[in-house]
């Protein structure tokens, strides 16, 4: 199985491809980008680390898409970062030319991959690859619902004092401020959590888990989150490699589903070596469908706008 990280000089793409290598999830790793020097520094650096770890991966750096030729996963990391005080949206109008640049070109040379997305904001740049690939809505899936649940677990086990292993969660929705965490359909080992965090504090990790990224764009200063987005796309790639059937809430093109048709928003599937092999619907209350419903349509809006960008 071969791989394809585009932006993997980066460093969401390196992390991912780091992750893969380390597992063995795949035989061969390319890291993509216009950053040629830097992609084949860490690709060496990479494949210098197997030995040490005991893995046999190969990992490689170009600028070439040629060399990417029939890779099984291609996973986008490129675009450009956020700095304090912008919003995913505002990466908009850049990341949707990179993004079609990138998709472009990489399917040109591997028709037959999956995609893999992460770059921001990602519900609409899942929605910009499937139009320039031309690929069926299962090959192509968006990272974003993985990274949100995983920060929700997060500061669900900060607030309980209890291992994140015992934290059963999901985020659907968007992408942004608008994501929607499921406090009904959390559990601790089967136990609600609404049983054990008063409302209060369940409301203020909710919305801590929608300001996730913004938060460490705020430390951090000059760039975004990169170790948690690329093991979340990490661990896409090896449901499908291994064909998990892994349920797992991502980012589709939805037909139907949840009474939306053409729009990309982060919903449960099941992942496996079709990509993405079922959409679980969820009975949402009035609430939770109300806080979907506008994250689905914020989606919309903005995928409007994007493609009027993008042709």
């Amino acid at each position: 199985m071969k791989v394809t990280v585009i932006g993997g000089a980066g460093n969401v793409g390196a992390t991912c491809a780091q992750i893969l290598a380390n597992k063995e999830v795949v035989e061969e790793i390319w890291l993509c980008d216009v950053a040629e020097g830097v992609a084949k520094g860490k690709g060496l650096d990479m494949y210098e680390s197997m030995p040490i770890f005991n893995a046999s991966t190969k990992i490689f750096g170009t600028k070439d898409y040629a060399d990417t030729a029939n890779s099984d996963i291609i996973v986008i990391t490129a675009g450009i970062a956020r700095k304090p005080g912008m919003s995913r949206d505002d990466l908009l109008k850049i990341n949707s030319g990179i993004v079609s640049s990138c998709a472009e070109q990489a399917v040109k040379y591997s028709p037959n991959a999956f995609f893999v997305i992460v770059s921001n904001p990602l519900d609409v740049m899942t929605y910009v690859a499937i139009q320039k690939t031309k690929l069926p809505r299962n090959k192509v899936i968006g990272m974003a619902g993985i990274l949100d649940t995983a920060r929700y677990r997060t500061f669900l086990s900060m607030e309980l004092g209890i291992s994140v292993k015992d934290i059963h969660a999901l985020v659907l929705g968007g992408h942004g401020d608008t994501m929607v965490p499921l406090p009904r359909y959390t559990t601790v080992n089967g136990i609600p959590v609404t049983d054990l965090i008063e409302k209060d504090k369940l409301d203020a990790i909710c919305e801590r888990t929608a300001n996730g990224g913004g938060e460490i764009v705020k430390y951090l200063q000059t760039g975004s989150a990169w170790y948690a987005p690329g093991t979340a796309a990490a661990q896409i790639v090896e449901a499908i490699v291994k064909n998990q059937k892994r349920l797992l809430p991502c980012t589709v093109l939805l037909d139907g589903e949840y009474g939306y048709k053409n729009v990309c928003v982060g919903v449960p599937i099941i992942i496996g070596k079709n990509g993405v092999e079922k959409i679980v619907e969820l009975k949402l209350d009035k609430d939770e469908k109300a806080l979907f419903d506008k994250s689905a349509q914020h989606v919309e809006k903005t995928i409007k706008e994007a493609m009027e960008l993008v042709g």
